[in-house]
C-alpha cells in the first residue's frame, strides 16, 4: 500500500499573528508614509513672549503646507521679560519637529503663531525658513525671542479700543469721509494720469537697476551712507525738509514757467543725450590720462619741496632793497642792450635775412639735385648721388696721408709717382699723368663778364658778386649737367730726358725736404718709397 505525503500547513495561530503584524505595518505606513520609527526627528526651539492657545501636536506650516508639529510648550526658566500680577512669566519655549520637506531652516528664520480660523482658536505656527544665503540652523538650535511673534487675541483687540481710542477712531473715520467726499471728484480726475505715471515710474524703477553689475547694490549702499549721515546729523535733515518745502513753494508759485520748462525738457534731452554719450566715450582715455598723470602727481610734492628754497631766494631778490641795487646795476646795461637791439634790427634785416633766404631758396635746392655723370655711373659702381653727397668726396683725400709705426716709432709713408704725360693745369702749375687725358667734365665756362665790365678768365665760373644771392635764378637739374669737353692742351706727349731730370731735381731739393721737416716737427719718421724705381 502506497503512502501519500501531505504538505505541512501553517497553524491558525501563526497565520493570525502574521496577519496582525501586516495590518499594523500597513496601517503605520499609511498614516506615517512609511517613516522610520527609529529615526531621530529634526527639532528646533523657538522662544515666544506669549504662546497661549498653542498646544502639543499643533501644526507647523510653510506657505500653508504642513512641515512639522509642535512637540512641547514649556515655560522659559529664569524668565524676566513680562510677568503677570501673580509673578509668573508668560514666555514659552516651543519645541518643534520639522519634516524633511521643511528643511533647511536658516538662522534668520521667523516664527509666527497664527489662528487657523478667527475666533476658533486652534493655533498653528507659520514658519518662514529664512534667506538661502544665511547659515543653516543645526538640530536643536534655539531661536531667540526677537524672531518669534505671538498671536493677537480678540480680548487684546477689545482692550485696545478704549473710550478715548474709539472717540479718536470716530473722528478719524468722520474726517476721512469728509475728505473722500470733497476730494473724490479730484481723485477721479487724477486717474487718467495714472497710466503715464505708472509707465514712467516703471521706467525709473528699471533705470535704478543700472547698466553694469552691482549698480543697484552700490546705489543702495550709497543711499544707506546718505541716510546714515542724515541720522548722524538730524539738523541737516531738518534743514533739508525746510529747504525742500521752500523749493516746492517756489515751484508752485511759478507753475506756468515750470510747465514751459518741462515742455522744453524732451528737446533738451534730445540734445543732451548725444553729448552725454560723447562724454561717456571720452571717459576711458580720460581715465588712462589720469593713470598716466599719477606719477607726475606723486612727484609734485617733492618738486614743490625742492622749489620752495628757490622761491624763498626769489622773494628775497625782489625785495625793495634788492631791486634798488639791481636797478642801479642795470642802469648802465640797459642803454647798451637798447643800442644792441637797435643795431640788431638792420643786421637781421640786411645780413641774416638775405643769407637765410639764399640758403633756403638757392643753396638747399641746389644741394638736393642729382649729378648724372656719363663716365662714373651705376654701371661702374658710381650710382647717381645728390650734390651735398658729392660735395664732401674731397674729405677722404685730405685724410689720405698714410701713417704706420714700427719698433722705432710712427712714420709717414709718402708715395710720389710721375707720369709720361705733362699738362698745364694753370699758369705756373703743371701735372703729370700715366695716361693721356681724353677730356674734362664739365667743360670750362667760356669767357664772360662779371657785371662790372671787366672780362673774367675762362678758368673761373660765372660769378655775380654785386647781385644778391636770393634774387639770382635757382640752379635746375639741367643746369648742373654739362657735356664732355676736350682735354687741356698737352704740353708734351712724351717727356725728354732733360725735362725729366729737371722734375726729379725739383722733387729731391724742394718737395722731399719740406715733407721731412714737417714729419720731424710732428715727432714722426720720414720714409720715402719708390714707384718701380722712380720717384
Amino acid at each position: 500500500m502506497k503512502r501519500t505525503r501531505r504538505k505541512r500547513r501553517l497553524s491558525p495561530f501563526i497565520a493570525g499573528a502574521v496577519g496582525i503584524v501586516l495590518i499594523i505595518l500597513f496601517s503605520y505606513g499609511a498614516y506615517t508614509k512609511f517613516a522610520n520609527p527609529f529615526a531621530s526627528p529634526y527639532t528646533v526651539h523657538a522662544i515666544f513672549q506669549n504662546a497661549n492657545g498653542l498646544k502639543q501636536d499643533s501644526q507647523v506650516r510653510i506657505a500653508g503646507i504642513n512641515v512639522g508639529k509642535v512637540q512641547s510648550v514649556s515655560p522659559v526658566k529664569g524668565c524676566k521679560l513680562v510677568s503677570t500680577p501673580g509673578g509668573t512669566c508668560t514666555a514659552a519655549n516651543v519645541t518643534m519637529a520639522i519634516d524633511d520637506n521643511g528643511l533647511p531652516i536658516h538662522k534668520d528664520a521667523t516664527f509666527w503663531i497664527r489662528p487657523r480660523i478667527f475666533l476658533e482658536g486652534n493655533f498653528f505656527i507659520d514658519l518662514y525658513p529664512g534667506t538661502p544665503s544665511g547659515p543653516v540652523a543645526k538640530d536643536g538650535y534655539t531661536f531667540p525671542i526677537q524672531q518669534g511673534r505671538g498671536p493677537v487675541q480678540f480680548d487684546q483687540l477689545l482692550t485696545s479700543l478704549q473710550q478715548d481710542t474709539r472717540s479718536n477712531l470716530q473722528i478719524l473715520l468722520q474726517q476721512y469721509g469728509i475728505g473722500v467726499k470733497r476730494g473724490g471728484p479730484t481723485y477721479n480726475q487724477s486717474i487718467q494720469y495714472w497710466t503715464p505715471a505708472y509707465l514712467y515710474g516703471s521706467q525709473v524703477n528699471h533705470a535704478t537697476l543700472g547698466t553694469q553689475p552691482h549698480d543697484l547694490s552700490n546705489w543702495i549702499d550709497k543711499g544707506g551712507q546718505v541716510n546714515g549721515a542724515f541720522s548722524t546729523h538730524p539738523e541737516n535733515l531738518k534743514n533739508l525738509i525746510t529747504d525742500f518745502n521752500t523749493t516746492a513753494n517756489a515751484f508752485a508759485r511759478e507753475n506756468v514757467a515750470l510747465s514751459a520748462t518741462i515742455a522744453e525738457l524732451p528737446r533738451t534731452l534730445s540734445v543732451a543725450i548725444p553729448a552725454l554719450n560723447a562724454l561717456n566715450n571720452a571717459f576711458p582715455p580720460l581715465r588712462a590720462f589720469a593713470r598716466d598723470l599719477v606719477p607726475a602727481a606723486n612727484t609734485t610734492a617733492p618738486m614743490i619741496d625742492a622749489s620752495l628754497p628757490f622761491f624763498h631766494q626769489l622773494r628775497l631778490l625782489v625785495r625793495p632793497s634788492e631791486l634798488g641795487g639791481l636797478t642801479n646795476d642795470l642802469s648802465s646795461t640797459v642803454p647798451a642792450l637798447a643800442k644792441l637791439n637797435q643795431a640788431t634790427i638792420p643786421f637781421m634785416k640786411n645780413e641774416v635775412r638775405p643769407a637765410s633766404n639764399c640758403q633756403v631758396k638757392v643753396i638747399l635746392p641746389w644741394s638736393n639735385l642729382t649729378i648724372q655723370d656719363q663716365n662714373f655711373n651705376q654701371s661702374n659702381g658710381f650710382p647717381p648721388r645728390p650734390v651735398y653727397v658729392e660735395g664732401v668726396d674731397f674729405l677722404p683725400g685730405l685724410a689720405g696721408e698714410s701713417r704706420d709705426f714700427d719698433a722705432n716709432g710712427p712714420y709717414v709713408r709718402v708715395l710720389l709717382s710721375g707720369g709720361t704725360f705733362t699738362y698745364s693745369l694753370q699758369p705756373g702749375m703743371f701735372g703729370q699723368s700715366l695716361t693721356p687725358i681724353s677730356g674734362t667734365q664739365p667743360v670750362l665756362p667760356a669767357e664772360h663778364n662779371s657785371g662790372d665790365g671787366a672780362p673774367v678768365p675762362v678758368s673761373r665760373p660765372p660769378l655775380k658778386p654785386n647781385v644778391p644771392c636770393e634774387t639770382q635764378p635757382a640752379i635746375t637739374q639741367e643746369g648742373i649737367q654739362s657735356p664732355v669737353g676736350a682735354g687741356p692742351q698737352q704740353i708734351k706727349t712724351s717727356v725728354t730726358p732733360g725735362v725729366q731730370q729737371v722734375l726729379n731735381t725739383a722733387i729731391n731739393k724742394t718737395v722731399i725736404p719740406q715733407l721731412r721737416s714737417q714729419a720731424k716737427a710732428q715727432g714722426l719718421k720720414f720714409r720715402l718709397t719708390g714707384n718701380g724705381g722712380k720717384h
